[in-house]
């Protein structure tokens, strides 16, 4: 057992093999430690959120952890579920170049056996299945796609699963199913849970593909839609929406199990600001809006207030007369009054809070909308009409201040970090160079991560190692093939396949959320690498 470092609040613990870690992980189910808030299982690992204060000494926990007894009991049979397929992914070709046979046989490969639910990691409802041909071992692909269609069937590793919804991946794509893998309106939501037993079935051509998806095909499940207005409450209406805005709390944590991310606000303390300006509880929801170029009109009277990325603001009247307005202040509100918030000077994302609170919909007990996940409420465009509500409110705060000034495009930002959980995959140039170089952030950032660009590219000690699936923290730097970073943000995908060098401290992850595409990051090491070492007398002893 490995105990090693995975940023300023969490831990990777490495096991012998799948079994002893869903041991790891019974054990912890049903003897909870009060110092671990959650847990993400890997093929052989599982990842620790530790609580406040239980950093200051995770040998301790640690210790905890190997005491615990891994014999591992037997696993009862699940239900079988058979998974239609049709086999015609693009990297079929390559896979069977890869293994030496034709398409054919991969197929018939991969429908000849059964398979296991081993954890439900990655995204919502994205299960883990281990148990079939051993055989269809095939690495990863060099560079992620930036977008997997819902549904696709495909190998990494000695693993198979199916992708439930749209996302990024590495994953190599055999084939495709009709089922829906995922639906939160489902119980349980995710098609298949840990223990079931999974088999897949070949479809002959598209025209059966399309009559298996009929034949499956349930009421499409929209996002949650907002309340509506209490008589006589004001709603604001957007005009302008040049990029959709998110509606964002401080997250849903506690679904790791599940495969679902905490999301939430980017820049926390810009969401928590707004908020205290209005006189809202710090965690009430807000419209998180990047880019600027937002404006809506509001129906009646209202309290609004907008932190995070300084942008100009203009307020006008009903009778087109404009009057003063600015970020971090109480901006009251009349009937017909037009907000419009010009793009951003510096930073990406501005943060819109209103007194009372916006009437929305929370799904898994947070309104926060995950682009990865797709889970909570829809992004609003132009035209979308947003209630405020009643909740309760104490007094303005007038005297709010940034926590600190966003960066601009251009400037280098420095972002501590701590190395680990895989900083030995990589050779020691790499590690000096991880943080010896500037690397930039591309247009192709969003929520889901700062995908960065260097002059030189990352190295591996090892260039042919496969990293089984693993849990990765919010602040992970993943690092694909191609040896160019992904600093993981709030709605990342929750296990991985690519080792990750280092994590972002937590401190400066609110930073890191408000870099602008053309800004560079130049990391700092808070410590050589170091595995954490149970400290306790009985494991001394």
């Amino acid at each position: 057992m490995r105990f090693l470092p995975a940023g300023s609040g969490s831990m990777l613990v490495e096991l012998a093999d799948l079994d002893e870690t869903l041991a790891l992980q019974a054990s912890l189910a049903a003897a909870p430690l009060a110092d671990i808030d959650e847990v993400t299982p890997g093929a052989r690992t599982l990842l620790l959120r530790l609580r406040p204060g239980a950093w200051r000494d995770p040998g301790r926990v640690a210790a905890e952890l190997f005491a615990r007894d891994l014999t591992a009991s037997a696993r009862a049979a699940g239900p079988l579920v058979d998974i239609p397929a049709l086999y015609d992914g693009e990297d079929l070709g390559e896979v069977a170049d890869h293994l030496g046979v034709t398409p054919e046989e991969v197929v018939r490969r991969h429908t000849g056996s059964d398979y296991d639910v081993a954890f439900i990691g990655f995204a919502p409802g994205f299960a883990y299945l281990v148990g079939g041909e051993p055989s269809l071992n095939v690495p990863r692909r060099r560079s992620p796609r930036t977008r997997i269609p819902a549904g696709s069937v495909a190998l990494a590793g000695l693993f198979s699963g199916v992708y439930p919804k749209d996302s990024p991946g590495g994953w190599q794509l055999i084939g495709r199913t009709p089922l829906e893998m995922w639906d939160p309106a489902r119980e349980p939501a995710a098609l298949l849970q840990p223990g079931a037993r999974v088999r897949f079935r070949a479809l002959r051509d598209r025209d059966e593909f399309e009559a298996a998806r009929e034949s499956f095909a349930e009421p499409r499940r929209s996002a949650p839609a907002s309340p509506e207005p209490e008589a006589g409450g004001t709603v604001l209406t957007l005009v302008e929406a040049p990029l959709p805005a998110l509606v964002q709390d401080l997250g849903r944590p506690g679904f790791a199990g599940q495969g679902v991310s905490a999301s939430g606000a980017l820049d926390r303390a810009a969401l928590r600001a707004a908020n205290r300006i209005v006189g809202n509880e710090p965690g009430r929801p807000c419209l998180e809006i990047a880019g600027g170029g937002f404006v809506f009109t509001s129906s009646g009277p209202a309290v609004v207030a907008v932190a995070g990325a300084p942008c100009a603001l203009e307020i006008r009247a009903a009778d087109g007369v404009p009057y003063p307005a600015a970020a971090y202040a109480p901006l009251p509100l009349a009937a017909g009054d037009r907000v419009a918030l010009r793009a951003p000077e510096r930073g990406v994302r501005s943060y819109l809070a209103a007194r009372g609170g916006f009437t929305v919909e929370p799904e898994l007990g947070s309104a926060s909308t995950d682009t990865l996940a797709r889970l909570g409420p829809a992004p609003l465009q132009t035209g979308a009409r947003l209630a405020i509500g009643t909740g309760p409110a104490g007094p303005v705060a007038l005297h709010e201040t940034p926590a600190e000034e966003p960066p601009a495009t251009g400037d280098v930002v420095t972002l501590d970090v701590v190395l680990g959980p895989r900083a030995d995959w990589f050779t020691a140039a790499s590690l000096a160079l991880l943080c010896e170089q500037d690397w930039e952030v591309t247009p192709r950032s969003d929520r889901v991560g700062l995908r960065l660009a260097g002059e030189r590219a990352l190295g591996r000690a090892d260039p042919t190692a496969e990293l089984p699936s693993e849990g990765t923290a919010t602040g992970a730097i993943q690092v694909p093939h191609d040896g160019q970073p992904v600093l993981f943000l709030a709605d990342h995908p929750l296990t991985g396949g690519y080792p990750v060098i280092a994590t972002v401290a937590e401190r400066h992850l609110d930073r890191a959320g408000q870099i602008p595409p053309g800004a560079r990051i130049r990391f700092r090491a808070l410590g050589p690498f170091a595995e954490i070492v149970p400290t306790s007398d009985r494991i001394d002893a």
